[in-house]
């Protein structure tokens, strides 16, 4: 198959995808199906929200301060993210809210973040792995990773490894800490090349990129889960798949769904609220005590593809993560940053 069949059957299976989404979530909103849920309030506890500054990722921080939480949040435009934290301290307080700057374009900008939080002195419940980019032109992160891969998926990677110490410390038998990972129903149509993860082949498609780097995010998680498991970990890793949201991330879209978006948006898509209620939920739901490797949606637990759950896969991919982050993982879990650059792709 040429590059450009192979880039156009990408595209109409991720744009399929989209279609039986949002009619589904059609059919819920006029059955009156989307109610935000009602979970406890969160007094005391501590959030990360990366790609905290707009969207689905600002509902959440926004949705977790509500419920009592400090939240961090964690975004690479520093101006925009502090007149979020100022909106919610403005709601919920001083102490609702802090800004911190995460490129997760950037591996020394992940490990920058986890030193500055890790300076705060706060201990850390809830890390929401919520940033993403979707759809983009092909580009490098600062890495020399294919963008969706890099920011999606391995800055994600890093810096929920570099932050499991912390989580750990806060967790607690009948209170644990979680991760929260963002995924999407693209995942469903999404590959996982483990021998090409930095995206360095010839051939390019926009479409199966952003699939495929959803899909690593959920083999991450489910692998996570059962590493957790095995340590006896007072953790717990989840995936929350939001649905279609209302929000900037359609720009490289096709013309016509932006349209579509456009004209329909309001009937068809979730608001960033909505979309953050899955996330939410996973984060603080009583229920999920103790509960993880679950894929989310709708505040419901649902199947993920079922290649994400082949534990060779898992490991492969794990494997050639750690050593493309550059992080070293000894007999105990902990992880730190190398001193010297990352792993570039070959």
């Amino acid at each position: 198959m040429s590059s450009a069949l192979r880039a156009l059957r990408a595209a109409l299976r991720v744009y399929a995808v989209g279609v039986a989404v949002v009619m589904t979530q059609l059919l819920r909103r006029l059955r009156g199906g989307l109610r935000p849920p009602d979970l406890p309030p969160q007094p005391g506890r501590v959030a990360i929200v990366t790609g905290a500054t707009e969207g689905i990722g600002r509902s959440t921080a926004r949705q977790l301060a509500r419920l009592g939480m400090r939240v961090i949040v964690a975004g690479n435009q520093e101006a925009r993210g502090r007149k979020v934290v100022d909106s919610i301290r403005a709601e919920y307080g001083r102490d609702s809210a802090h800004f911190l700057f995460l490129d997760l374009a950037s591996l020394s900008s992940v490990c920058d973040f986890v030193r500055e939080f890790s300076a705060l002195g706060l201990p850390l419940h809830v890390l929401v792995n919520n940033a993403g980019v979707m759809l983009e032109p092909r580009g490098e992160t600062q890495d020399g990773f294919e963008r969706h891969v890099g920011v999606n998926y391995l800055g994600h990677f890093l810096l929920t490894l570099l932050l499991l110490p912390a989580l750990r410390s806060a967790g607690s038998w009948g209170r644990g800490s979680r991760v929260v990972t963002v995924a999407s129903a693209t995942h469903y149509v999404g590959e996982v090349d483990v021998r090409d993860l930095g995206g360095s082949g010839p051939a390019y498609s926009p479409h199966a990129a952003y699939a495929g780097s959803k899909l690593a995010l959920v083999l991450f998680s489910l692998r996570l889960q059962l590493i957790l498991d095995a340590r006896g970990d007072p953790v717990t890793a989840n995936i929350a798949d939001p649905g279609v949201v209302d929000t900037a991330l359609y720009r490289h879209a096709w013309w016509g769904t932006r349209a579509v978006k456009w004209a329909l948006g309001w009937l068809l898509f979730k608001t960033p609220d909505e979309g953050a209620w899955t996330s939410v939920y996973a984060a603080v739901e009583p229920k999920l005590e103790g509960v993880g490797g679950r894929y989310l949606l709708d505040e419901a637990e649902a199947q993920p593809l079922a290649a994400a759950r082949d534990p060779e896969l898992q490991r492969a991919l794990w494997a050639e993560s750690c050593r493309l982050t550059g992080v070293d993982e000894d007999g105990g879990g902990s992880l730190s940053c190398h001193r010297g650059s990352p792993v570039r792709p070959p």
